[in-house]
């Protein structure tokens, strides 16, 4: 890459560090704050589905207003989005005006994430496009690990301490965008797209999008979130259930997960894909995290489990700027709406995880687990048919 595309791609990972960190500040002191004003466990499940919901909703719209009207624009209205949002979860109390938070914060985030996706296609070659999305995904991976790290230490100053300074990481990432943030393309280019008259519904995005080359990795991303956002949102309780795990192992676990995730993305991943090709990295790394599912399902101790833990997230951090990689290849002129519905299909994985594994676990401890395996398995069978169809196709093409 040349000084100028490193120093965006810096930018950018700033950007997407500081949105994913800022809410990751939140999340330790969440369920005492929740308690403190009356609400339970259902509130805190409404706040993770009510903010996925409006991001699937939104992701669509949002992937479209990217290519009519520029990345730069999308990326700024985002942050600013997330950092009313945060705001708002600092100055009230009322649980419903916390919920309408998190439907700022879900537009903020559609906003967002298919812009920061799209404005790396726009400024990378094909050949650079894995690596600078494995940069960006780090940056995610990296807010992660660090902001609730943040957010414990600054509960010790007040329960509401880690929604102000939120708020305030996020204004400073707004205004750090619209001072150094460039524009991804040429006012002409941008032009171009606004001309064009967008009246799709969401749905009609959504069965659009089925038609389109890249619907299996979209497929693909759904599955993931699925089963990631799944397997996340059972681990704390599973741990403790099935292990007498304390606080500080299971914070142990996350933060373990997460450093792996930044490690792969940032030194692993480039290299994978040239080696394999981004068709077979897929199918290798949902093989390792079907293997993790299923290893999950035997597994007799903490530490064991520990270790599982750190193969599925490895291969789910593999899978990400992947999937991202080869839909945004797959793409050509439609990036913004190709990133919007791989936001979208994200969204629903993240709605739809949660809610399930939730009720599977109070039939079943071990059901969501059960269910990840099942859900890999048929993804890899569809992901090598796919494959085998795509190789067949270059031949016939190249006939």
């Amino acid at each position: 890459m040349s000084g100028e595309q490193r120093k965006k791609i810096i930018i950018l990972m700033i950007n997407m560090f500081i949105a994913v960190g800022s809410f990751g500040i939140i999340i330790p002191i969440l369920p005492a704050y929740l308690q403190s004003i009356n609400q339970g466990g259902t509130a805190a499940g409404l706040m993770i589905a009510i903010f996925a919901g409006t991001q699937l909703i939104f992701s669509p719209i949002a992937g479209k207003w990217s290519d009519q009207y520029g990345r730069r624009k999308m990326i700024i209205y985002g942050l600013a989005g997330l950092t009313l949002s945060m705001f708002i979860f600092y100055a009230v109390n009322s649980i419903w005006l916390l919920y309408a938070s998190r439907v700022i914060g879900g537009v903020g985030a559609a906003l967002l994430i298919p812009a920061i996706f799209a404005y790396v296609a726009d400024i990378t070659t094909m050949g650079q496009r894995a690596k600078g999305n494995s940069l960006v995904s780090a940056a995610m991976s990296l807010g992660i690990v660090i902001g609730p790290g943040i957010g414990g230490f600054l509960a010790d100053f007040g329960l509401k301490i880690p929604f102000l300074v939120s708020a305030l990481v996020s204004l400073v990432a707004v205004l750090f965008s619209m001072m150094l943030l460039e524009n991804s393309e040429t006012e002409e280019a941008t032009a171009a797209r606004a001309a064009i008259q967008d009246n799709e519904s969401m749905v009609s995005k959504l069965a659009r999008s089925v038609k389109m080359p890249y619907f299996i990795p979209l497929v693909i991303t759904l599955v993931m979130s699925f089963g990631l956002m799944a397997y996340e949102s059972v681990l704390g309780l599973f741990l403790d259930k099935q292990y007498g795990a304390t606080p500080q192992q299971i914070a142990l676990m996350v933060t373990a997960t997460g450093i792996v995730s930044v490690i792969v993305q940032l030194f692993l991943v480039d290299r994978i894909v040239r080696i394999f090709g981004e068709i077979a990295v897929l199918n290798i790394f949902i093989g390792v995290a079907a293997l993790g599912f299923l290893l999950s399902l035997f597994t007799g101790s903490y530490s064991l489990f520990f270790v599982i833990s750190l193969i599925i997230f490895l291969a789910t951090s593999i899978l990400r700027p992947v999937l991202n990689t080869l839909i945004s290849k797959m793409a050509g002129n439609e990036q913004g709406f190709a990133m919007g519905m791989n936001n979208a299909y994200m969204s629903i994985g993240n709605v739809l995880g949660p809610t399930l594994a939730g009720v599977l676990f109070d039939v079943q401890i071990m059901y969501p687990f059960v269910l990840g395996l099942v859900l890999l398995l048929v993804t890899l069978g569809i992901t090598i048919v796919w494959q085998k169809r795509t190789l067949k196709h270059s031949a016939l093409a190249n006939k």
